[in-house]
């Protein structure tokens, strides 16, 4: 049974690759590395939707910052909105289009009506950049642990009521240095109490 959803696996990646020999190479790679397992999402629309997205930030000359500043937002959520890893609401759709007045209204509603598959390809990790970003949480993350129950109590940053920016510095000798911030809601862990539990499941 492994091997034959080793096969289907392999057989839908080769058929998707062919079939977006003809999606421009920049849009290619994204619907490749991160909706290609998923029969529900339409590669080939949403690689095509971000190919233009990307176009029209380039032709205005935009940075990401420009656009966070435009729709409130941090820049990496306005990353994310442009490579459709974050859904587009009502009010900042308003918002991007007067900042990229040529992303056109059947783009813009796509970014609001379809639901973002948050994943990631784990090939994304052999770009040095992602891998050292990674290298470094995962390093430090049993001292990240520790710190935070020792100032929050047993549970966990949360990555949904969360805010991620990026930005630079000047170290002390003139270097440019990255500054990396996470900002994210704290959850503890519960105690589950039976007389709580309002969905206890069945005994027979």
């Amino acid at each position: 049974h492994r091997l034959n959803i080793d096969m289907i696996m392999m057989n839908s990646r080769l058929f998707l690759k062919s079939n977006l020999a003809r999606v421009p190479s920049s849009s290619r790679a994204y619907a490749i590395n991160y909706f290609r397992n998923y029969t529900s999402v339409n590669v080939n629309a949403i690689s095509d939707r971000i190919g233009r997205v990307l176009a029209v930030k380039s032709k205005y000359n935009l940075s990401y910052d420009d656009l966070a500043s435009s729709l409130g937002v941090t820049n990496i959520y306005a990353a994310q909105l442009l490579l459709g890893q974050a859904k587009l609401t009502q009010s900042t759709a308003i918002k991007l289009q007067d900042a990229l007045p040529e992303i056109s209204n059947e783009d813009l509603q796509s970014m609001q009506d379809n639901f973002p598959m948050r994943s990631f390809d784990e090939e994304i990790l052999k770009e040095p950049n992602v891998y050292r970003t990674y290298e470094a949480i995962t390093h430090n993350g049993e001292a990240i642990k520790a710190i935070i129950n020792e100032q929050c109590g047993d549970g966990i940053m949360s990555a949904i009521d969360f805010y991620l920016d990026v930005g630079t510095t000047t170290g002390k000798h003139g270097e440019k240095r990255v500054v990396i911030t996470f900002n994210g809601k704290f959850l503890p862990f519960i105690e589950q109490k039976s007389d709580d539990n309002g969905a206890a499941s069945p005994r027979k």
